[in-house]
């Protein structure tokens, strides 16, 4: 089971959409939704955008389940509550193998030709949303404008010179 967050209908829809089984506010009280749903824990927990619901996340993650994120913060994250769930969390940082020369640095590559095949079978569906080109100043003022507004939804690219 999977549960997204989203906090307008467009949003709502297009995470479920994407295979969400669930769709909760971000802007409402997360446990109370994940409660009412009928789920007392969650296994794995995703945080993509930042880490003010660190501790919603540790109140919902499952003893011995796991969080992951990938975003960089300078917001307090206590650990109490995950140590006492034998809880673990996970960094992803796409460019610590080759920023640390690590023994295992080919296995990036095996997992970015193993998600492109992926997504080239249909398998896995992207979140680029919008695509503009090529890249200059006008359409990187433009895909700053869409994002500013707070109303943009997935990722949008700016490719070719």
């Amino acid at each position: 089971m999977v549960i997204a967050t989203a906090s307008r209908s467009e949003t709502s829809d297009w995470v479920k959409s994407l295979g969400a089984d669930h769709v909760i506010n971000h802007r409402e009280d997360i446990v109370a939704q994940v409660h009412a749903s009928g789920i007392k824990h969650v296994d794995h927990i995703a945080i993509f955008n930042n880490m003010r619901h660190w501790n919603t996340a540790v109140e919902l993650i499952r003893p011995q389940g796991g969080i992951v994120s990938i975003d960089d913060t300078d917001l307090p994250m206590p650990m109490s509550g995950m140590k006492t769930k034998a809880a673990s969390f996970h960094w992803e940082f796409m460019f610590a193998r080759s920023m640390h020369q690590t023994p295992d640095m080919i296995e990036q590559h095996h997992l970015l030709c193993y998600v492109a095949d992926q997504i080239d079978a249909g398998n896995i569906q992207t979140t680029v949303s919008k695509v503009l080109s090529p890249i200059n100043a006008a359409n990187m003022r433009e895909a700053h404008r869409l994002v500013e507004t707070g109303q943009a939804k997935g990722k949008i690219v700016v490719e070719e010179f």
